[in-house]
């Protein structure tokens, strides 16, 4: 078993997750993981496969306890428990009110779940190839045989040949002007398999996060909210509790963005301008009683809970958060679309369920469907953890059984072929130019709010970008650590997903969770509880130019839970 990894593994996006990972433990107060369930269903505003949804919140108790054999220092309670809090979208008795769902480590979830599993591979010994850049699958007749990656300290190209591939590698939040995404996410695999012919699904629901900081868009997670901070407009109103009377603050994220963006609309913007109050204050927080299981917040209490989240606050915007409140506004954070998949993670060919043979996804780059149109908080990393161990079990039965499928000839000639033309590249245009004007573009006319108009023009954007990517040139023309030229091609793979998720929006013609439109303001059960497919019909080119797409669709599973009005 091989690890390829694009950054050295411990700087992976995973380490960045504050807020905790949900699992119906119960162990701060009475839970089921059927109400986890529910939520899942019901947060992902019906869109949500609910064979799915039933296995990420069963699942997610063992695989937490797994995670705490394996040395994940959890916060603990008084008697030794993992220590859990409240988080958006996470109720008790199917919405009745918020429930202590979220397993924490502090406000270093994430951070603390990537190490743990990082140290445990190596104690099984795995291998692992540090700054190696995926740059293409290879997949011949729906099977996949391997993988082509680039050396980035020696510039190399290098094949991987491989039984089984599972991509775990993020998302591509990168394509947007604000977000929380680290800068390594570009989708490249995402792409690569958009670019093999593979259908890419659901691309029109991507979260926005609504406690991005302003301007620079790093991720305050909503445990600042799970222990009691409130959003704040410029009339010092708490005006959640408009939008969301029974959830308030903690309503999941869609709601809280949009409930924003009106604010600020509508004028109640924090001094006219383009952001609100994020109010953490213990004073803020007891007058509204909204601290954990009522009891009032202290200063020391918060800075143990929240050591990174108030760090960042201090030091990005410049405030002492205990003091004063913290300027906000939505980030684009997280795609529910990407890869589908079933549930042990194999990669589906078509609408009909076929397989590509050898090639398995977890995570943000795929799409099991279990955050439909709306991902809850945590459930990200339940996520991951739970469809991704599914997929490691998956791929070691596959591989136990399949032979090396044998290579195509010059596997890596299409893509060395594409870095070499943009290597050597004489053109006029600069990849750091089309990369602004994409996020520009996307950020405004793709964001929380939409419109066929502004979407069409956002579409005809992201082509004409594609157009003059052909132009692009770089300064480094060298081959070691060729950042340059690295950055460009994923440039071109952003500008591949742009372009999808865009197609995607603008035929979705209703409003569904993430996924907003002025012009259809309501869900349409009737035509549109199905997911979209949508599949690149042109030649096969490490950076395709032609608009060629089809468009499908399959049912949403639903054993459950009907589809009926979300309220909060």
């Amino acid at each position: 078993m091989a690890v390829i990894s694009k950054l050295y593994p411990t700087r992976s996006h995973t380490g960045t997750a504050q807020g905790g990972i949900a699992a119906a433990l119960a162990n701060m107060e009475e839970d089921h993981w059927e109400w986890h369930m529910y939520d899942t269903v019901k947060g992902g505003d019906y869109l949500v496969d609910q064979d799915s949804a039933e296995i990420l919140a069963r699942d997610a108790i063992e695989a937490v306890i797994e995670l705490e054999h394996m040395g994940l220092p959890f916060d603990r309670t008084p008697d030794g428990r993992i220590e859990q809090r409240r988080f958006g979208g996470h109720t008790a008795e199917y919405g009745a009110r918020p429930v202590m769902r979220a397993c924490k480590s502090a406000d270093r979830t994430g951070h603390m779940i990537l190490q743990t599993l990082y140290q445990n591979c190596v104690k099984q010994q795995v291998t692992f190839f540090d700054e190696y850049f995926m740059v293409d699958l290879i997949v011949q007749e729906d099977v996949c045989r391997g993988v082509v990656a680039v050396h980035i300290d020696s510039g190399e190209m290098h094949v991987f040949h491989a039984k089984a591939v599972l991509l775990a590698t993020g998302g591509f939040g990168r394509m947007f002007k604000v977000t929380s995404n680290a800068h390594s996410l570009t989708g490249d695999p995402v792409a690569s398999v958009y670019r093999r012919g593979l259908p890419l699904e659901d691309m029109e629901f991507f979260q926005f996060h609504p406690t991005g900081i302003y301007k620079m868009g790093i991720l305050l997670s909503e445990a600042a909210r799970g222990e009691g901070g409130v959003f704040i407009n410029d009339m010092g109103e708490r005006f959640m509790e408009r939008y969301a009377p029974t959830m308030k603050d903690l309503a999941s994220r869609d709601v809280c963005s949009r409930s924003i963006y009106l604010e600020i609309r509508e004028g109640r913007g924090i001094g006219g301008k383009d952001y609100v109050h994020l109010d953490i204050r213990p004073e803020t927080i007891n007058k509204h009683q909204s601290g954990p299981g009522g009891k009032p917040v202290i200063t020391e209490e918060l800075e143990k809970k929240l050591p990174d989240i108030i760090e960042m606050m201090r030091v990005y915007m410049g405030v002492e958060p205990m003091k004063e409140p913290v300027p906000i506004q939505p980030t684009a954070h997280y795609a529910m679309g990407g890869v589908p998949t079933d549930v042990d993670g194999r990669v589906l060919a078509d609408a009909q369920g076929n397989l590509v043979h050898g090639l398995f996804a977890a995570g943000e780059c795929a799409c099991v469907s279990v955050h439909g149109a709306n991902r809850l908080g945590t459930n990200s990393l339940v996520d991951l953890v739970v469809f991704g161990r599914r997929g490691g079990k998956a791929v070691a039965e596959f591989c136990k059984v399949a032979a090396f499928a044998p290579l195509p000839k010059d596997p890596e000639a299409e893509v060395a072929a594409e870095l070499e033309r943009i290597r050597t590249n004489t053109g006029k245009e600069k990849g750091g130019r089309l990369r602004a004007e994409m996020q520009e573009i996307m950020m405004s006319n793709v964001g929380v709010f939409r419109e066929q108009r502004l979407m069409q023009a956002a579409l005809d954007k992201v082509r004409e970008l594609k157009q003059r990517f052909a132009q692009v040139q770089i300064d480094d023309k060298g081959r070691r650590f060729n950042t340059d030229l690295l950055e460009t091609f994923e440039l071109g793979c952003l500008l591949d997903l742009a372009e999808v998720t865009a197609i995607s929006a603008l035929n979705r013609t209703e409003s569904r969770g993430a996924h907003a439109r002025d012009d259809f303001p309501k869900r349409d059960d009737e035509n549109w509880l199905k997911h979209t497919l949508v599949r690149y019909t042109g030649a096969h080119a490490a950076s395709p130019t032609s608009a060629k797409f089809e468009i499908n669709y399959k049912p949403v599973v639903i054993t459950q839970f009907q589809p009926q009005e979300r309220k909060y």
